[in-house]
């Protein structure tokens, strides 16, 4: 009896609350939301006329009186209102009752972000109707997602690849030894697709068509077997649609700058790691989290710029909420780990 009433009044959620996705974890359920991060608002009104999926999919294709906004960027809130609006939003959909309490909220958040930047989210969330407000550092949650031993005296490396931030932590004893967050990701690539694509065919292309060449056919490191994909889009001098066919290997050129970068803050955070945690590494491995670990040829170009073993996370995508879930649902265990 005492369950069943805890289920109904107790609405308790952990949130990646991330520049391309959007997850929610409720204490008890496991992930219930994967969305978008995305809005559309009435220019007129400003009321609430899409989120997530809905409005992604309007992205490109509304008239004037309708605006689509990406809340998130980099990590962060960059627009305060529609953010406070969408985790409203979300919360509402996942809220088990009307006479449920306010729910209790754990956040992931870059590890780089300022206390400005924190504060933003936390009066977000607290304006969203919640009644409490926990952050935890995204590279920490996606290393608890992971499983890995975060609380032994040992080197654990993380590496986060989500869509505005890549972080790198050496992690040990439930605290970071080493972190870095920069902010090239996921959606520097598909801005450097669209780029390479814009100067080399003279063709523009939407984000998201640039975001699924990423997903089919991005490499960071040479492939044995080529393959490909067509892409359509506009013909910047005569103003009329055009397809091309881009090979893996295009593609790979097209991101290596931010894969570079991603690759070098990896290399720092072994040259600046203390002999023990690097021996650690060398024989517990590189664990690649977030929708960036799904690039192939990734953890192979790792491989064998550092020589260290270099894994893919078993659910990538879902590391970081996973990760939040867990923190919320072991609280006892994983409180220490919250950075307010």
């Amino acid at each position: 009896m005492l369950d069943f009433l805890t289920q109904i009044f107790s609405a308790d959620l952990a949130m990646d609350l991330g520049t391309a996705n959007t997850l929610v974890h409720m204490r008890g359920k496991g992930v219930v939301i994967d969305e978008p991060s995305m809005v559309v608002l009435s220019r007129n009104t400003g009321q609430l006329v899409a989120i997530g999926a809905k409005a992604k999919a309007m992205y490109g294709k509304t008239p004037d009186e309708f605006e689509v906004i990406r809340p998130m960027k980099d990590g962060v809130i960059a627009d305060f209102d529609s953010t406070r609006k969408m985790i409203a939003y979300f919360i509402k959909s996942v809220k088990p009752s009307f006479f449920s309490r306010k729910p209790k909220i754990i956040i992931g958040v870059p590890s780089g972000i300022t206390q400005v930047e924190k504060k933003a989210v936390i009066d977000s969330a607290m304006a969203s109707g919640v009644r409490q407000v926990h952050l935890i550092e995204e590279p920490m949650a996606a290393a608890i997602g992971t499983r890995m031993p975060v609380g032994e005296s040992c080197g654990n490396l993380i590496v986060d690849i989500g869509g505005g931030t890549t972080e790198v932590a050496i992690i040990s004893i439930y605290a970071t030894a080493y972190t870095e967050s920069i902010r090239v990701a996921g959606d520097e690539m598909d801005e450097a697709m669209a780029r390479f694509i814009r100067q080399k065919y003279n063709m523009e292309i939407g984000i998201f068509e640039a975001e699924r060449i990423k997903k089919e056919i991005g490499t960071a490191y040479p492939l044995k077997k080529r393959i490909k994909t067509d892409v359509r889009g506009r013909d910047l001098t005569k103003g009329m649609p055009k397809t091309i066919t881009l090979t893996d290997e295009d593609v790979r050129q097209a991101i290596d700058e931010p894969v570079n970068a991603i690759c070098s803050a990896v290399q720092k955070a072994m040259e600046n790691t203390t002999p023990e945690f690097a021996s650690d590494i060398l024989t517990r491995g590189i664990v690649l989290a977030g929708g960036g670990a799904l690039i192939k040829g990734l953890g192979a170009r790792l491989k064998v710029e550092l020589k260290t073993p270099v894994y893919r996370a078993k659910h990538p995508l879902t590391s970081v909420v996973r990760g939040v879930g867990i923190a919320l649902e072991e609280w006892k265990t994983y409180k220490r780990v919250m950075i307010n």
